[in-house]
C-alpha cells in the first residue's frame, strides 16, 4: 500500500542545503527536522498565541522558529514587534484535490470558464 515507499527529499533551497551541512549543532537539527515535517504535522499558530509566547521571560530580542502557518486574528489591536523569518500568510489559493466536473475549477477572468467578471 506504498508504506514501504522510500521518499527522497530533493530540495533546491540553498539555505536548507547550508542547514543539512550545519546539522552536528543541535539547533539546526531541531530546525531541519521541522522544515521537513508534512503538512499535517505542521498546524497553524495564530498570532495572538504567538505574542503570548513571545512575552514570557528572555524572549524579547529573540526570534521565533515557526514552520506552519501563522493565521491573523482579529481580536488583537496592536501587534509587538517580533521577529519571525520567512511567515507564510493564510491567504493563499485553496488546495483543489483534483481535476474533473466534480472539483474546484479556475474561474473567473477567463472565456473558457463560463463566466466573465
Amino acid at each position: 500500500m506504498g508504506v514501504d515507499i522510500r521518499h527522497y527529499q530533493d530540495r533546491k533551497d540553498i539555505y536548507l542545503r547550508l542547514l543539512v551541512k550545519l546539522t552536528n549543532y543541535t539547533f539546526t537539527q531541531i530546525v531541519l527536522k521541522m522544515l521537513f515535517m508534512s503538512c499535517t504535522n505542521r498546524p497553524p499558530l495564530s498570532l495572538s498565541r504567538m505574542i503570548q509566547k513571545m512575552k514570557l521571560p528572555r524572549r524579547e530580542n529573540k526570534t521565533a522558529m515557526v514552520v506552519g502557518t501563522i493565521t491573523d486574528d482579529v481580536r488583537i489591536q496592536e501587534v509587538p514587534k517580533l521577529k519571525v523569518p520567512g511567515t507564510p500568510h493564510s491567504h493563499t489559493k485553496p488546495y483543489v484535490p483534483s481535476m474533473g466536473r466534480k472539483f474546484q475549477r479556475a474561474r473567473g477572468r477567463r472565456d473558457s470558464q463560463g463566466y466573465k467578471n
